[in-house]
């Protein structure tokens, strides 16, 4: 395989997820909104996955959804570039008692043909944008086929190019953050504590396309596309009524046009073919 992507991009991203590490889960462990995601992206994986399945986790983080899938019964190898995700993934599956279940891989997801455990999987799983750290998203998705067993499945969560919430702050005045997605093919500027790096935004049809020889569509699905974004603070616990009622839209909404092309994030699925 070619080799993939910036490495000093990924050095960058590296360096500004291995510093958030340490206050990462607490960052985010009482917002409400990113509790609703995760459910969200559970559930679809899940209404998919068969009992007992091997899972190959991209860009895992601190392993809040490996330690979840393994608490199901599933088996997960959890790889990451970032140094200090992967220390405190390692941490959590010793504290959980999860070594049977859950490995760890310090990996970038454009080395995949360097894995040393290379599966077969039944599924390989990304959340959180964190394929959106390459400019080269189509030379990772031609890794992934040989990586699955026949009929393996890929679940990515992605950030699209056009975002509904984001457009509306136009009328708060905020005309970059607005347009930033519009105007994004050579991949906009992002920065975690200090640390800048950059990242792409991928519609759901280039997926498709780069997989399509391979791989059919199981699902899409918008993910905060009627209820806000987690960055929109306290929304949840300000607007309790309303965001019940946003939350209901969203779940009848969701796989539905346009809603499941414009949200923050959306939810793919694609399911390898049989030879």
């Amino acid at each position: 395989m070619t080799e993939i992507g910036n490495p000093v991009n990924e050095q960058a991203s590296a360096e500004a997820f291995s510093k958030q590490s340490v206050v990462f889960d607490d960052i985010y462990a009482g917002n409400t909104i990113v509790a609703y995601k995760r459910e969200r992206i559970r559930s679809h994986v899940l209404q998919h996955l068969q009992p007992g399945s091997h899972i190959l986790e991209l860009n895992s983080g601190t392993g809040e959804d490996a330690l979840f899938f393994a608490q199901q019964g599933h088996s997960i190898h959890a790889t990451d570039i970032a140094p200090g995700m992967q220390n405190r993934l390692r941490q959590k599956i010793l504290e959980a008692g999860m070594q049977n279940k859950v490995s760890a891989e310090l990996r970038s997801f454009t080395q995949l043909d360097h894995l040393q455990n290379r599966g077969p999987y039944d599924l390989i799983f990304s959340n959180f944008a964190g394929l959106n750290c390459t400019g080269e998203l189509d030379k990772v998705l031609a890794s992934f086929a040989p990586l699955l067993k026949p009929r393996g499945m890929v679940t990515l969560v992605v950030l699209p190019k056009f975002c509904l919430w984001e457009a509306l702050l136009v009328f708060k005045g905020k005309f970059k953050t607005a347009a930033r997605r519009m105007f994004s093919s050579n991949g906009v500027t992002a920065h975690v504590e200090g640390t800048y790096f950059r990242c792409w935004y991928y519609n759901p049809s280039y997926i498709i396309n780069c997989l399509k020889d391979d791989f059919d569509v199981l699902g899409i699905e918008g993910l905060c596309t009627i209820v806000p974004p987690s960055y929109i603070e306290g929304f949840a616990e300000k607007y309790p009524r309303i965001y019940r009622f946003l939350k209901a839209k969203e779940e009848r909404l969701k796989s539905s046009w346009p809603w499941r092309f414009i949200g923050d994030y959306y939810i793919i699925s694609l399911r390898k073919k049989m030879v």
